[in-house]
This record gives C-alpha cells, sequence and structure tokens, in this order.
C-alpha cells in the first residue's frame, strides 16, 4: 500500500552540489504520488476604518465613487466595470425611465462590453444605493464632464486621467489602482474584499439570508458560505459571555 504512494522518478534538473553518480545512478528518486494543497486563506474584508483608509487615499472622484459602490453594493469589479450610464437609475423615481423600481438604485446586466467586463450572474438584478453614493456619483459625473473624449462614452467607467481618454477602464486599470492604494494603506486590498465587506456588513447588520443573497446576486444559498465572516469583537464577546455565564452558575 505504502508502495502505491511513491514512483520512481527520473531528475533532469539536479540542485547545486548534488552528486548523481559516475554512471547517474542516483538520478532515480522516489516521489510522492498524492500531493497535498495548503488549505486555501479565507477571504478577507475591510471594517469600516480600514475602508475610510483607503477612499481617503483615493486622488480622483472616479476612483472613490468606485470603491463606495462596490463596498456599498457588493457587486463584483466584473459587474462594476460592466456598468452602462442607462443603468444608473439615481432619481427618487425612475418612471421616466421605464423603471418601475422606486428609490435611487443601479441595475446589473450581464452584457458583452468593450472592455472585457462581464457580470457573473446569468440573472439581471437592482440593489438600492445610499443618498451619499449618488452624491459621490454627481462629484464624478462633474469631474467626468471636464474630459471631452468621455462625453459620448456610454460605459460608467473610463479612463480620464491616461491615454486612451474616455475608453472604458480595464480589469488591468482597476488592479493598478487597487496595487497603488494598497501599497499607500500598508495592508491587502483588492476589489473581492469590497463585495466581502458589504456582504459581511448586511449580515452582521441582521439582514435576512435570502435578500443578502439576491443583492449579491447569487442562485444557491450555500454560495453565501464564504461570505460569512467573524469579526475579532465577536469572537471575543462570544467566549467571554460562555465564561460569564459558567462563573454565575459555579456561583450558584
Amino acid at each position: 500500500m505504502v508502495a502505491q504512494l511513491s514512483e520512481q522518478k527520473h531528475l533532469s534538473y539536479l540542485p547545486p552540489g548534488y552528486n548523481p553518480g559516475e554512471d547517474g545512478q542516483f538520478r532515480v528518486a522516489r516521489t510522492k504520488v498524492i500531493k497535498f494543497k495548503v488549505a486555501i486563506e479565507g477571504f478577507e474584508w475591510l471594517n469600516q476604518q480600514q475602508l475610510a483608509t483607503i477612499v481617503g487615499l483615493t486622488r480622483h472622484a472616479r476612483d472613490r465613487f468606485l470603491i463606495a459602490l462596490l463596498a456599498g453594493t457588493g457587486m463584483r469589479i466584473g459587474e462594476g466595470l460592466g456598468l452602462r450610464r442607462e443603468d444608473m437609475h439615481f432619481l427618487a423615481n425612475s418612471a421616466g425611465l421605464g423603471c418601475q423600481v422606486s428609490g435611487p438604485h443601479v441595475h446589473v446586466r450581464r452584457r458583452r462590453n468593450s472592455n472585457g467586463a462581464l457580470a457573473k450572474a446569468r440573472f439581471p438584478r437592482w440593489i438600492p444605493v445610499t443618498e451619499e453614493l449618488v452624491t459621490l456619483y454627481a462629484d464624478y459625473d462633474f469631474e467626468r464632464g471636464r474630459v471631452v473624449e468621455a462625453s459620448n462614452v456610454d460605459m460608467v467607467f473610463v479612463n480620464l486621467f491616461k491615454a486612451p481618454l474616455g475608453r472604458a477602464m480595464t480589469y488591468h486599470n482597476a488592479k493598478d489602482l487597487f496595487d497603488r492604494l494598497a501599497r499607500q494603506a500598508g495592508f491587502k486590498v483588492h476589489p473581492h474584499m469590497l463585495r466581502h465587506t458589504a456582504a459581511t456588513v448586511w449580515v452582521r447588520g441582521r439582514t435576512p439570508r435570502d435578500v443578502v443573497q439576491n443583492l449579491l446576486g447569487h442562485v444557491s444559498a450555500s454560495s453565501m458560505e464564504p461570505y460569512l465572516h467573524a469579526a475579532e469583537e465577536d469572537k471575543r464577546e462570544a467566549v467571554e459571555r460562555v465564561a460569564a455565564i459558567q462563573k454565575g452558575q459555579n456561583r450558584e
């Protein structure tokens, strides 16, 4: 049985100083057939202080809106970069746009985009947004209005500061932004962490799981599991609560 867990392998490349033997007899070694992978690290999220730090490090209204949008709606980066201006229903009443959803919201739709961005969820959904997010969008729209090349582009997120101006932002553009912010902040941050941040805030705020599932665009409830994060204060509170109960029982 043990022999079945290893096999002979010819060593084509030898480490420095290794003696293969006069006839190369030591070039054959037994190696493991089954290789174990390290467990996948848990997905991370940002607390409110970290999120405020990242937003504070942004230099442009566009970048502040992108971060706030991802953290406030739980969108995937592909969904965010694939947004069209027609998807932004930020009025109190969108009936004039042919939409019956009340209040400010954004529509997420799966479609082909020039920048390669793609909504993973196959079914369209809408996500409510806050007044603060609407204000950030207005700031970005003003910033964008000063770039002539972006005036007739329907994509929401476009290049405003580097050529080619007006072209839809790509995954590469977004990665460069988040990498720079991470270096400045001194901690890891990437777009998917903001999706986890949104989900964690909703769950910790006792939002029903089925509502969170709908907001995230998950078809299966099991897809929610990676988004359930316990904060340090939650774990400490749980331990201290049990200790207090046990202490009270011992006194009785």
